[in-house]
């Protein structure tokens, strides 16, 4: 096993994360509780900031600005650079989206899509599922179209049920966040969408990452490379198609969302799972101009963790 190169994360990490763990079933009709035992972040570590290309103690070729990498069993940290730096996240904004619904449950109830979804991620020009006015989907299903093709007329929808309201959901975002101890970051978007997108960090982003993946109708979205909704009276036919193009081609990735807007970059949160340890990282801003640069820096990381 690679010997760590960073400081331990606080020994309470994995097992409040444990604690506050959804039970592996489907989502309850009720609400789910939000105690006050919500895990430390992991960047309350003491850990250096590493920034070198060509050490042995680093991967090589990350162009990312800023990357974090973690151990979930053990919650050491493997590799961070900059992992504390606050930047804009773009799309990876949409799982902090999801667990906010994920939390409140009810994924079965119908949802209707409104003029004001599309006109909000096309007047921002984000990205969509296509989705059309008057239609009506289930909570799980907006949660696909989110997360997926990175439809932020699904966020929008989403958001508005959930708030009620826009606003009032970023307030829970932002709830949630505190209570998580993310202290780096900050929502003002269900998509990261500019102009005032929020940020976060790489470290912050990790954490994130593995409370999210704690409830099993997430895991099952993301591990997805498409998803076909079929027609019925409340909706037309769709497939989406995933945004993460590595799964299938990376042995063990488990997800789980990519992201980018011109101000973040593209940028990339996942979670890998191979020869039984499972890896979560981040790569923020690893290109502004080439989406597969992202991708090859999450390779490079995990297979340098891997081996």
């Amino acid at each position: 096993m690679r010997i760590t190169l960073l400081m331990v994360a606080p020994a309470g990490l994995s097992l409040a994360l444990t604690a506050l763990a959804p039970p592996a079933t489907a989502a309850s009709p009720t609400r789910t509780p939000m105690g006050a035992d919500f895990s430390q972040q992991s960047s309350q570590q003491s850990s250096p900031q590493s920034s070198s290309h060509g050490d042995a103690g680093a991967p090589r070729g990350v162009h990312a600005r800023s990357a974090f990498l973690m151990d979930d069993s053990s919650g050491h940290a493997l590799w961070a650079r900059n992992s504390r730096t606050r930047r804009p996240i773009g799309s990876i904004t949409k799982v902090m989206t999801a667990l906010v619904v994920l939390r409140e449950g009810h994924l079965d109830r119908r949802i209707r899509v409104r003029s004001s979804d599309l006109a909000y991620a096309t007047a921002r020009r984000g990205s969509t599922a296509h989705l059309r006015p008057g239609e009506r989907f289930t909570a799980r299903e907006l949660l696909t179209a989110m997360l997926l093709p990175s439809g932020c007329d699904a966020a929008s929808a989403l958001a508005t049920a959930y708030g009620p309201g826009r606003a009032r959901f970023i307030r829970k975002m932002d709830r949630t966040a505190r209570r998580l101890h993310l202290r780096d970051t900050y929502f003002n978007d269900p998509s990261g969408l500019p102009p005032s997108p929020g940020w976060s960090t790489a470290r912050d982003l990790v954490t994130l990452g593995r409370y999210a993946m704690r409830f099993p109708e997430l895991r099952d979205i993301v591990d997805r490379d498409r998803y076909a909704a079929h027609r019925t009276p409340a909706h037309g036919r769709y497939v989406w198609y995933s945004t993460d193009t590595l799964l299938g081609r990376y042995p063990g990735l488990l997800g789980i969302k990519s992201g980018f807007t011109s101000q973040a970059g593209y940028s990339f949160l996942f979670a890998a799972r191979r020869h039984g340890r499972t890896l979560y990282g981040s790569v923020l801003d690893s290109s502004r101009t080439r989406p597969g640069v992202r991708f090859r820096d999450a390779t490079r990381m995990l297979n340098w963790a891997y081996h």
